[in-house]
């Protein structure tokens, strides 16, 4: 199945999309990898999804990348004895340590991680901003706090806390259980961690993990923002989680936060996903607003690796609508006179090693020749990555024999993931490349290839070498 862009579109699957057939027409209209929610799937409805998320990919013949989303510390009030007070800006109100219901002045905070963290003049942010505390006073057992805008509060809202910085890792119990279910299936390609604060976050999840699946970081937080150089290099990929970042950092921050994190991701060689609210109005709607339109080209324009859906596609009314969508905008924007150029202006100096070399020479060499197609040999994805880094205008076609491999690199931009052998020699390798471009629809016979690939074949990180090649006229065969 062949796709008319690169950025990829990740889907994340729900009441709406749950089915097989459901999610066939998805990856029909263009989601190529899909996000598993485990603040809502039960280790049963999760081992159902990915059931049938591969049954799709077999009869579809793709790499089919799956990400489980971990849920992370959810943080929130207790109750009130009347479900719910009103309050002044002005006034004084308290979160402590008290199970009691609370009523005008206080209430429980069932967190003593936060209690113990907070120092005056932090704020508080409750339910999604909507009520803002000022930090007076914290002793370790409650925070005392000054209401500076909102009018009300009710049983269990979130607490987002912009300012403090908390002594606990990102995994609760229900995390490492979910977690240990997931590498359980050996089906999930990725793992994506809420809440990311540092990179110290990781060492968990990495020692559990043991490379069975990607790390992908959610930048949610300002203190990831302070430390955020050192979150990529240890993570595998990252996501621009705009709901919770625009919570607790202000709303006109997050556009050029954005783009940052993009270059950021570009210049380590590290997949970035743009999510949270791109087509939210397709939730009850068949089309678009045109905002939204411009925020997902925005992310494109950008040269993010992928372009996520939430609700749109878990539980809206019209998910194969928003998912074509998506995949029509991103389409349009690569198409743009103006799009190649942007591409091309934030591109960032090859690191010394032979295989980004291997990557930019080839890179320049078939945009110079009008190649037909780059294809790179890779095992462990990693020539896929600095090939994709470049972000060529050619396609590029990454073959591995691992078959995990494809499917972790199916949200990396541009890369059209085939699973195959290694070659067995030289000629093999240029044989089984020509006919996988002609099959695959990315040439035909008479059209030169280039292709990069590791001597002695077969060995992991051992790219080293580049191949032109033209496809013979049978399209089988290359020389």
């Amino acid at each position: 199945m062949k796709r008319n862009r690169k950025a990829k579109i990740l889907a994340t699957l729900g009441p709406a999309s749950g089915e097989e057939e459901m999610i066939q027409k998805l990856h029909e209209a263009g989601a190529d990898l899909f996000r598993i929610n485990m603040s809502h799937a039960s280790h049963d409805l999760m081992r159902t999804l990915i059931a049938r998320i591969r049954s799709v990919e077999a009869r579809c013949g793709r790499p089919i990348g799956i990400l489980a989303d971990l849920q992370g510390p959810k943080l929130r009030v207790g109750k009130f004895a009347n479900t719910k007070v009103t309050l002044t800006p002005g006034q004084t109100f308290t979160l402590d340590n008290n199970e009691a219901p609370g009523d005008e002045t206080r209430v429980f905070l069932p967190h003593p991680e936060i209690l113990e963290a907070v120092k005056p003049g932090d704020r508080l942010l409750i339910d999604d901003g909507k009520l803002h505390l000022k930090a007076e006073k914290a002793d370790g057992k409650s925070i005392v706090c000054t209401v500076v805008a909102g009018t009300s509060i009710s049983d269990r809202k979130g607490v987002s806390l912009p300012d403090t910085l908390l002594g606990v890792g990102v995994l609760t119990d229900k995390d490492r259980a979910d977690l240990d279910a997931v590498l359980a299936t050996n089906e999930v390609d990725w793992v994506a961690l809420s809440f990311v604060q540092r990179p110290e976050d990781l060492a968990e999840v990495r020692k559990i993990s043991q490379g069975r699946v990607g790390l992908m970081s959610k930048i949610e937080k300002p203190q990831a923002i302070d430390r955020i150089d050192e979150i990529i290099e240890l993570s595998d990929a990252l996501m621009v989680a705009r709901g919770d970042l625009g919570v607790e950092m202000p709303l006109e921050a997050v556009p050029g936060l954005q783009k940052q994190l993009i270059r950021a991701c570009r210049r380590a060689g590290k997949p970035v996903v743009v999510a949270t609210q791109m087509l939210e109005s397709m939730i009850s709607a068949p089309v678009p607003t045109r905002a939204e339109v411009s925020d997902v080209a925005t992310a494109v324009f950008e040269g993010a690796d992928a372009v996520m859906l939430s609700a749109e596609s878990a539980s809206g009314a019209y998910p194969v609508e928003a998912v074509s969508t998506m995949a029509s905008i991103a389409s349009k924007v690569e198409q743009d006179p103006h799009y190649p150029g942007i591409i091309y202006a934030q591109r960032t100096p090859p690191e010394a090693t032979g295989a980004d070399a291997i990557s930019l020479a080839a890179h320049q060499i078939a945009e110079t020749l009008n190649l037909a197609a780059i294809v790179c040999y890779t095992s462990s994805g990693n020539t896929g990555l600095r090939a994709a880094r470049e972000r060529p205008q050619v396609p590029v076609i990454a073959l591995s024999p691992v078959i995990q491999t494809a499917r972790r690199l199916s949200v990396v931009w541009g890369l059209h993931s085939v699973v195959t052998g290694d070659a067995a020699d030289l000629d093999d390798m240029v044989n089984r490349a020509c006919r996988i471009v002609v099959t695959e629809g990315f040439g035909k016979p008479g059209d030169r290839i280039i292709i990069s690939a590791g001597v002695p074949l077969g060995t992991p990180g051992a790219t080293n070498m580049l191949r032109i090649a033209y496809i013979g006229p049978d399209g089988q065969t290359g020389f």
